[in-house]
């Protein structure tokens, strides 16, 4: 037997330099139109999740962007219909999803591959997100992300109205004590089992003060002190058990929340892809149609609704050594979405089911 080695980084093959968040705020700043649609698409969403405004609450856009220009037109479309469409019974948020969980292994999004060939340029993909962000904005959209790491926050966080926390890690204490520290509203997605009971806990969590190791904007590591965030909901995304967007699920969630949460607004908003979808895109209508009439009839606990689109329907494969020629313009390459066209059709009925309730209560 031969003797132990000590031996410290082993299996760690590299360090390349990462741009300070400072430095890439300092090269693309937020406008002085982006911080007023950022400011009042935070104080709308908080308004929705709080109960003191009775419009939806609406996440919509792709699963992931990994086409900056893709994202843009669909952004300036979603605006045009806003305007012209929703106004009285929706709030309109754009989904800006730039970093991927991963169940094994894929392309994780934007920021960590922005070239989707694996050669993971990260500072190009915080460029690209942030100029991105910036624009959606200032087209008139507040824009929302899922937060999945603790890092890329510092970077972009400034630039969105509202947040997720994803199934996989709505248990994560990492993320829990991040969100008690972020200046948006938050939601956590049930377990991937789809239970909500995780959900409820990180609410509980969040929205009390944290002290915890971090990195400032000078990318200094430093002891993060935060005062806890009061802007938080659930979501309601299916799981293992099956959909969860049906009447009776949600009554249930509704009874839990005043029950845990009794000081605060039962606030659901249901993502009615994934496991409410059962991963088919082509069902994501006909949850949307059930939530529908739940409001019509009066359901109060229903603040939301997320929905996966893009300018045109289906999914397509990655493209293998990052040959982005061979893609189809405006489809996703990870889940599965709804056309524009389909989520228009949506939104429309959502709007009228509001607008329903709201004169059936007046």
């Amino acid at each position: 037997m031969t003797d132990a080695v000590y031996a410290n980084d082993t299996r760690v093959v590299g360090n390349d330099p990462l741009i300070s968040p400072i430095l890439l705020m300092h090269e693309l700043p937020v406008t002085d139109a982006a911080k007023q649609v950022i400011a009042r698409g935070r104080q709308e969403a908080v308004r929705v999740i709080h109960g003191q405004d009775d419009r939806l609450l609406v996440v919509v856009g792709p699963c992931s962007i990994h086409d900056p220009e893709a994202a843009r037109e669909y952004a300036r479309r979603l605006k045009e219909a806003y305007e012209s469409r929703w106004k009285e019974g929706l709030v309109i948020v754009m989904r800006a999803y730039f970093e991927k969980p991963r169940t094994t292994v894929g392309w994780k999004g934007l920021i960590n591959d922005p070239n989707l060939d694996g050669s993971f340029q990260i500072n190009r993909g915080l460029h690209l997100a942030r100029k991105l962000l910036i624009d959606i904005n200032e087209i008139g959209l507040p824009v929302g992300c899922e937060v999945l790491d603790t890092i890329s926050p510092q970077y972009l966080s400034d630039l969105y109205s509202w947040g997720a926390i994803g199934a996989r890690t709505t248990e994560s204490q990492l993320h829990r004590e991040l969100v008690s520290g972020l200046s948006m509203p938050i939601g956590f997605k049930n377990s991937t089992d789809g239970g909500i009971g995780v959900a409820v806990d990180a609410i509980r969590a969040s929205s009390q003060p944290h002290a915890f190791m971090g990195v400032t904007n000078q990318g200094l590591a430093s002891i993060v002190k935060t005062a806890g965030n009061p802007d938080l909901h659930i979501i309601h995304r299916g799981g293992k058990r099956g959909t969860n967007f049906d009447a009776q699920s949600i009554e249930t969630s509704k009874v839990d929340l005043l029950k845990t949460l009794p000081d605060r607004h039962p606030s659901i908003m249901i993502d009615v892809s994934h496991g409410n979808s059962n991963k088919d895109f082509r069902n994501q209508p006909k949850a949307a149609e059930d939530i529908a009439q739940q409001i019509i009839q009066g359901q109060t606990a229903i603040t939301g609704i997320m929905i996966e689109s893009h300018i045109h329907e289906g999914k397509q494969s990655e493209p293998k050594n990052g040959q982005k020629d061979a893609l189809q313009y405006g489809v996703s390459i990870t889940d599965a979405c709804v056309s524009f066209e389909t989520t228009v059709e949506m939104l429309d009925r959502l709007n009228a089911a509001v607008l329903e309730r709201r004169r059936r209560r007046n």
